[in-house]
């Protein structure tokens, strides 16, 4: 197997002198003495002491005085379904802008603190997102609108009901439009009809802050059906990807990567995958996740598309050259080889791409087979024509009155100023958005709905696919649901559960079938409905001439979503805002991602030593007549005259703390062809403004110093020899035959009962963070905030390591989560001059908390560096007063309703990491004791487990013999099977499968003349 070299960033790739000193001075600032001249005192010892005297004092005062006393108020009637301690569960759907996620939500004392995926569903199998993990915290969102206001002033519902109603009355025949994202609710669809009913000319207006409308026009054009089509991933041998980020942002990438994982699952007895193509402007998560990436500008998709259709076809390739055009023609050839098995994706907004896609997908006989269009996704519906007509029509005075749920066009519309005006120009103007955002700010009447877990709904993600959402709390302010809102001003005295409730009873047969239905939360065919496609009716013709005259510049602005903040909706929700982005690492901001060969022709002085920097250099960029300042990153895998930059930031300080004044605004940058909106513009030369601005990167720390960390191979090397991957592990043999017992200090642990243990597939681990929110929420991880992540205090116990590889204009990239492996032989237990730090008879590394005086060394013995130090008192938990270090509201008393009560909240000084979510541990424990039978595999799931779209981690008992993780050690992936750093004999607890590529291995020359160049720069 080839050693490769990886690394986290230019600077460790060059090994540059300032890496080395990062690497050298573990811990990234001086100690926080409290007089600067302390050390270089004549007696700095007596000094030292002096001072650790007064602060051993300060904290024995603090200790012996009386804390706050907070009274617990015991239930008068305590509702039936609640017993203290237990966790409640019930049934509800993700639904925001389309994506279709049916959930599990966790209650505690009637607070939903916890977000799974129901795995009853057929189309998710219990899959989530970073997002829908996130937006519990949303539901204890300060910033949410409490009440209804006319006027920006509070009201009454009664009063606003009633000058609505007039409003409406005296429009005088002039068109009502209700302007929303997508909507999955029939029920909701339904009331929206009857409402509009009433008023001629009246129409639903669906409008999506990042469009399908391409995608969806194309189909309409090619098959006489206006719908995005079932993808089925795993079906396909050879996915073609032109710049479709489905394991990230793309329509439903819960779902795609739950099908993807399956085709991405190898071991010796089954060496088969999927092989995957990927051309795009951008690294994206896709990207990353490519067995073959070429680069290209934006402007050039169609051209890509096109060359790609003519080699399918067997004619010349045109339009592309170089390393382009070879990937082009390789990508046809596996196409053809697997025909019937192949599938072709597109993220591009362009109806002539997706009608070239369409033609490329009927070529490959995708239709049917991994393409299904007899039953069509519901995730996206917005018309782009259908807006901008609105945004026309509002401005020629034609429009009586605009209701707005869920969109912003204020914010994210491309032309948001003419909307702005256009919407001065109408009589009534109505909004039920959540917070006072950019359009609400501009429409004389709020109406805010609930938070979806305040409220009733349903959801059809697919025809005969049905999610249901059920209140999990009560809700917390005087918030109405928008269907109770629509049925009053429509004269509908029914309640809106009522009217949900008949529809499905009439639908189902029966209240007892509605209430399995809630119970169960999901409805769906007995038996799969067949797969089918259509007839190819695409002018092909056409819209090759029309690609032809598509413009690009030298320089090209491409926008993107980031996996955790999307397209900006869910922007004030701290535990996303501090997610690190998969790729670039950074959080709480936007920038303009360029590659290393751009960065430097704006100054002599972006060295290899950038990143390691916080300050970044702030550049001007300019597009379609608009400008924007952003600070520059440099991200390798970009295009070298490209540049990205993630939508979603820049809103309104209104929006809320962790949203307001962070990053820019980059939805100007968007623009209209005439049919669609394009998410890409000809860019004049960037330039230097010669501010700097910071940004708070994750990864430019915790350096291995060169040590192997990361296994991978090809699927051919695999085939040929499966055991090549661990070959360096029989090194160890000469410690003794048994390596975990041979030459040790340490003690030897016996483990007669349960041995917790955890397997992370880097095959399948797609780096979507999705598990470092669910921890995050499991396991009350605070948010630190911007300031504090620049100083490297970031405090997730779960991180996700990005590796590159290879050519460092288009690397290679690995995702390895990286959380405490719980060693039995642990160097961080045995240098506690408190023995805060033990382990358990399970095999679990443990924290005491209340012992922990902060002292470090544990982190510093620690050599995967999965240690974090509180540094401030994030969390109230310590007994100073005005000590209190607040983040984007997370200390308000709404905000921690959201805290897990099972798990204890850390105070200032305390070192924290992972615990193998022990809580969950004695829970699955308890369970099984109460039942009087031993605990199953399965039963015990850690949150970042369970959280897993792909399945890439196992986790369980690895002395049950007939448990996943043993068999994975023992059985099925001998051969994939290492552990970290497995040669410092600390033992962990966590073993990783090795990555295979699906991709030619390197000839013999070339790969030694690469070696010998990562040694060069070694």
């Amino acid at each position: 197997m080839e050693q490769k070299k990886y690394w986290k960033g230019l600077e460790e790739l060059h090994n540059t002198d300032a890496h080395q000193e990062i690497v050298k001075n573990e811990f990234s600032e001086e100690l926080p003495f409290e007089s600067e001249g302390l050390l270089n005192a004549t007696t700095p010892r007596r000094d030292f002491l002096k001072y650790l005297g007064f602060t051993t004092a300060a904290a024995t005062i603090a200790a012996s005085c009386e804390t706050p006393i907070k009274k617990a108020i015991p239930y008068v009637n305590k509702p039936e379904e609640i017993t203290p301690g237990v966790a409640n569960y019930y049934a509800s759907s993700y639904t925001i802008d389309g994506e279709y996620l049916p959930l599990l939500v966790k209650t505690r004392e009637g607070r939903p603190i916890k977000i799974e995926g129901n795995t009853s569903s057929s189309i998710t199998g219990g899959a989530t997102t970073a997002k829908s993990q996130g937006a519990v915290l949303s539901l204890y969102d300060v910033a949410r609108l409490r009440f209804p206001t006319i006027g920006g002033n509070e009201t009454t519902w009664t009063e606003l009901d009633k000058q609505v109603s007039a409003a409406l009355a005296g429009l005088g025949g002039a068109p009502v439009v209700l302007l929303s994202t997508t909507l999955l609710s029939p029920t909701t669809k339904k009331v929206i009809g009857e409402f509009l009913a009433k008023y001629p000319n009246s129409r639903h207006v669906v409008y999506d802050a990042v469009s399908y409308s391409g995608m969806l026009d194309a189909n309409q054009a090619s098959f006489g059906k206006r719908v995005i089509p079932s993808y089925h991933f795993e079906n396909a041998q050879t996915v073609v990807n032109l710049g479709a980020d489905f394991l990230g942002t793309w329509l439903n990438p819960a779902e795609y990567s739950k099908q993807f994982a399956a085709t991405r699952k190898i071991n010796a007895k089954n060496p088969e995958m999927s092989k995957h193509f990927v051309f795009e402007s951008h690294m994206s998560l896709s990207g990353a996740n490519a067995d073959y990436r070429y680069t290209h500008k934006p402007s050039e998709t169609g051209k890509v598309a096109l060359a790609l259709l003519a080699a399918v076809n067997g004619n010349a390739v045109s339009g592309v050259d170089g390393k382009l055009a070879e990937g082009v023609k390789k990508a046809a050839a596996e196409l053809k080889k697997t025909a019937g098995k192949s599938l072709v994706v597109s993220g591009s907004n362009d109806v002539n791409v997706q009608i070239i896609v369409n033609a490329i997908n009927n070529a490959v006989g995708a239709y049917g087979a991994t393409i299904d269009l007899a039953n069509p996704s519901n995730y996206r519906q917005g018309s782009d024509a259908e807006m901008v007509k609105l945004v026309s029509d509002m401005n020629a005075g034609s429009i009586g009155a605009v209701l707005v749920y869920g969109a912003n066009p204020a914010y994210d519309y491309f032309d948001a100023a003419k909307f702005s005006e256009g919407l001065k120009k109408v009589k009534l103007t109505v909004s039920f958005n959540d917070r006072v955002d950019e359009t609400t700010e501009l429409c004389k009447f709020a109406a805010p709905d609930h938070h979806f877990l305040e409220s009733w709904n349903d959801a059809e993600g697919k025809p005969g696919y049905y999610s249901f959402v059920q209140p999990t709390i009560a809700p917390l302010f005087k918030t109405r649901a928008i269907q109770d809102t629509l049925l009053t001003w429509a004269g509908n005295t029914t309640q809106w559960v009522d009217y949900l409730k008949n529809e499905w009873i009439a639908k189902l047969g029966g209240a007892e079938a509605w209430d399995k239905v809630l119970q169960d939360g999901i409805v769906e065919p007995a038996t799969a409905p067949a797969m089918g496609g259509g007839s190819f009716s695409g002018d092909v013709a056409a819209a090759t001439a029309k690609i032809g005259g598509v413009k690009g510049g030298k320089y090209e602005v491409v926008l993107y979503e980031k996996v955790s903040i999307g397209n900006g909706r869910l922007a004030n929700n701290p535990w996303l805002q501090e997610m690190p982005d998969p790729i670039t690492r950074a959080t709480w901001d936007n920038y303009a991602c360029v590659s290393n060969t751009l960065a430097k022709t704006f100054s002599t002085e972006l060295g290899d030593d950038y990143e390691i920097n916080a300050e970044k250099k702030v550049l001007k960029i300019t597009a379609n007549g608009k400008t924007v300042e952003l600070p520059l990153l440099i991200l390798p895998g970009m295009h070298p005259e490209v540049i990205a930059i993630a939508v979603g930031y820049g809103r309104s300080e209104k929006t809320g703390k962790a949203a307001g004044g962070i990053g820019k605004n980059a939805y100007p940058f968007v623009s209209y062809n005439g049919q669609n909106f394009d998410y890409f513009a000809p860019a004049e030369a960037p330039v230097a403004t010669g501010a700097k601005y910071p940004l708070g990167l994750t990864q430019t720390h915790n350096s291995y110093e060169g040590r192997p960390i990361i296994k991978e191979t090809t699927l051919d090397e695999f085939k040929a020899n499966p055991k090549e991957v661990n070959e360096d592990r029989e090194e160890l043999l000469k410690f003794g035959k048994d390596f975990r017992k041979d030459a040790t200090l340490y003690p030897s642990f016996s483990y007669p009962g349960i041995k917790w243990g955890m397997s992370i597939d880097l095959n399948t681990c797609f780096g979507c963070g999705a598990c470092t929110i669910a921890c995050q929420a499991e396991n009350n991880v605070s948010v630190v905030g911007k300031e504090e992540v620049v100083k490297a205090h970031e405090m997730h116990w779960l991180r996700i390591d990005r590796y590159f590889s290879g050519d460092e204009n288009n690397p290679e990239v690995v995702f390895q989560p990286m959380l405490c492996q719980h060693c039995d032989n642990a160097p961080c237990e045995n240098v506690c001059p408190v023995g805060a730090t033990n382990h358990s008879s399970e095999g679990i590394n443990q924290m005491a908390y209340n012992r922990c005086i902060g002292t470090r060394y544990c982190a510093n013995n620690c050599p995967y560096k999965v240690r974090r130090l509180n540094w401030r008192d994030w969390n109230g938990a310590d007994s100073f007063e005005n000590n209190l270090y607040d983040v984007a509201d997370m200390n308000d008393n709404l905000t921690r309703m959201v805290l897990n009560p099972d798990v204890v909240v850390r105070s200032r000084g305390v070192m924290e990491k992972c615990s193998f979510c022990v809580q969950r541990l004695q829970d699955a424990k308890l369970t099984a004791k109460k039942a009087g039978r031993p605990m199953k595999d399965g039963e015990a799931k850690t949150a970042c487990q369970q959280a897993c779209a792909a399945d890439a981690i196992v986790f369980g008992n690895v002395n049950d013999k007939n448990s996943a993780i043993y068999k994975i050690r023992n059985e099925e992936q001998t051969e994939r099977m290492y552990y970290v750093l497995e040669e410092t004999h600390v033992l962990p607890s966590i073993n990783y499968l090795a990555k295979i590529r699906n991709k030619d291995a390197e000839p013999k020359a070339e790969k030694e003349a690469a070696h010998k160049e990562e040694a060069h720069h070694a």
